[in-house]
């Protein structure tokens, strides 16, 4: 597996790729926001581990900036800056998952596997339910000649209820299987990437809607 690391603190960093090489991944390290995105763009990675503080550019603008070009590469994010609302950041800029400093290493390590799981799990193909389609390869949410793009998370989570419509989630369940048992998000972000989802379903006129249930979960649902 093929890594990029960019971490500006030339000692953390060190660490890191010792590690990460130990325990057999092959990792390119960088020092700065700028080279990261370099990298990136230019080559295949399994996975990205950004930190958010860096020179030059900070790692949720390179974030962004790959997301916007269709780069559905798993992020990790690492960032001494633990408040919720600056993880709620991380993952709207779609981010897969976010490890706060200062971190153990066996954390790390579990972190990374997780998300090369999911990695690995990815189907690209088209789903469709009603009148909406889910372009797996490059994270579209379709109707008719509306279109619209997804985040990561949002994308994952719309596959989940695509590819068992009807079936109701518990948000808790939600969370294990879109965020990951490892992460730190919690339920609230569940909701909060529910709601942007049916804007989306909304402002494209789908004719499916993801209904909660009092005390069951959320499910979608095919109108009639």
């Amino acid at each position: 597996m093929k890594l990029l690391l960019a971490e500006d603190e030339i000692a953390m960093s060190e660490a890191v790729v010792d590690i990460l090489n130990y325990h057999k991944y092959s990792v390119d390290a960088v020092y700065d926001g700028e080279d990261a995105l370099y990298y990136a763009r230019s080559q295949s990675y399994d996975g990205i581990i950004l930190d958010v503080m860096m020179p030059k550019l900070d790692g949720l603008s390179v974030l962004r900036q790959l997301r916007r070009e269709n780069n559905t590469t798993p992020v990790l994010l690492l960032t001494a800056r633990a408040e919720v609302e600056d993880r709620i950041d991380g993952l709207d800029a779609g981010a897969d998952d976010y490890l706060p400093k200062p971190f153990a290493m066996g954390e790390l390590l579990a972190r990374v596997r997780a998300m090369l799981r999911r990695r690995e799990n990815y189907t690209p193909d088209v789903l469709r339910a009603g009148n909406v389609e889910l372009d797996a390869s490059r994270f579209l949410l379709s109707v008719g000649a509306g279109t619209l793009s997804l985040s990561r998370l949002e994308y994952q989570l719309m596959e989940l209820f695509m590819r068992n419509p009807g079936i109701t989630f518990p948000a808790e369940a939600l969370l294990e299987r879109v965020w990951g048992g490892n992460s730190d998000a919690e339920v609230g972000s569940v909701w909060v990437y529910i709601s942007y989802l049916r804007k989306k379903l909304s402002a494209l006129g789908a004719n499916v809607e993801i209904r909660s249930k009092r005390g069951l979960g959320y499910s979608l649902e095919v109108l009639p």
